[in-house]
């Protein structure tokens, strides 16, 4: 992973473009491709509107992480169509596990990247821009707007930076990509993912798969569970996990002066590298000759402890982007709204 010239610290002069081939896309299409996915997943799919995207993850029986996703339908019909974007390294395989449940439901599920294209647009600079192609911007987070130049969502900020995701047809990005450049720069892709760990957005990786219920990583707190939705894979876990005590794991924001801080590596209270207490979930370099994460950690070692890498390296707590509850004594500052 190379370095990064970026802004530091990420403020709302980031404006720009990229293309997103870290994702994935797979579609499931049928009469019964809502009901299929209301049983898979976290989220309540059934209830999604057209206009609406929402964030949902795939559990194993024992409510591990397997995949984190964002989902959105295309129609509202007797026939859905249902994306999912997932890191493309876990497409594949999470297919192949979808596909082993579908037996009689009317459901097809096809990988539509090699069709697909997916755009990221930071900056309202940008994306007031795109007025050619989408006269209407998507205003809320999870809100979306889908007319012939495609899917125009609107994602959660990143310290003030709106952040908006294009998918359309390979063909008609292609076309569209030397306008885009003409009114905002191209940005690598890498910043994409510094700015969904500035908006506290995890994403499972294969060094993660397993590592984590979803509340580990905050995924109750911004919208990928419904706990009055029903069954599907690990529910009872999520929902024991829920209701059941405090949480004693969170995941939080932040810095460490390594540059090669990346998904699944362990980090551990100074006094005690004998075992660890907490697990990187994303890393990105953030231009400064370190790196910006989000960490999912024991809440007990928030006040006190100091947290490093096994290399040494210490971790430097940074604000969330969101409240945690009251229960994680997290040592850094709050946002108030």
């Amino acid at each position: 992973m190379h370095a990064l010239t970026l802004p530091k610290p990420l403020n709302n002069s980031l404006s720009g473009f990229c293309k997103l081939s870290q994702f994935a896309l797979i579609t499931a299409s049928g009469v019964d491709a809502a009901n299929f996915l209301q049983s898979q997943l976290t989220n309540d799919i059934k209830s999604l509107a057209a206009n609406r995207a929402c964030l949902a993850g795939y559990c194993t029986p024992k409510g591990r992480l397997l995949a984190s996703m964002l989902i959105w339908k295309t129609t509202e019909s007797a026939t859905d169509t249902i994306t999912i974007e997932v890191p493309a390294e876990l497409q594949e395989a999470l297919q192949k596990r979808l596909q082993m449940f579908v037996m009689r439901a009317q459901v097809k599920l096809h990988h539509s990247s090699p069709t697909s294209a997916i755009l990221g647009i930071l900056g309202a600079d940008a994306a007031a821009q795109l007025a050619e192609w989408f006269p209407t911007l998507p205003v809320a987070p999870y809100e979306l707007v889908n007319n012939e130049s495609g899917t125009l969502l609107r994602l959660a900020d990143a310290q003030g930076i709106a952040r908006y995701q294009w998918i359309t047809t390979k063909e008609f990005a292609e076309q569209a990509w030397p306008a885009l450049l003409a009114i905002s720069p191209s940005l690598p892709e890498h910043v994409w993912g510094w700015s969904e760990i500035h908006a506290g957005i995890p994403h499972i990786s294969l060094a993660t798969q397993e590592k984590f219920v979803p509340q580990m990583i905050n995924y109750e707190l911004i919208g990928g569970v419904n706990f009055k939705k029903g069954c599907y894979p690990g529910q009872e876990i999520v929902a024991r996990s829920q209701y059941l005590g405090k949480q004693k794991r969170r995941m939080v924001l932040a810095q460490i002066n390594s540059a090669t801080v990346h998904s699944g590596m362990e980090v551990f209270a100074s006094d005690d590298l004998s075992q660890p207490c907490g697990m990187v979930v994303n890393a990105q370099p953030n231009g400064a000759d370190g790196s910006d994460c989000l960490i999912e950690i024991k809440t007990a070692y928030l006040k006190d402890a100091t947290v490093q890498l096994s290399s040494g390296e210490v971790c430097n707590w940074l604000p969330m982007p969101y409240p945690l509850p009251d229960d994680t004594l997290a040592s850094t500052d709050q946002p108030t709204s």
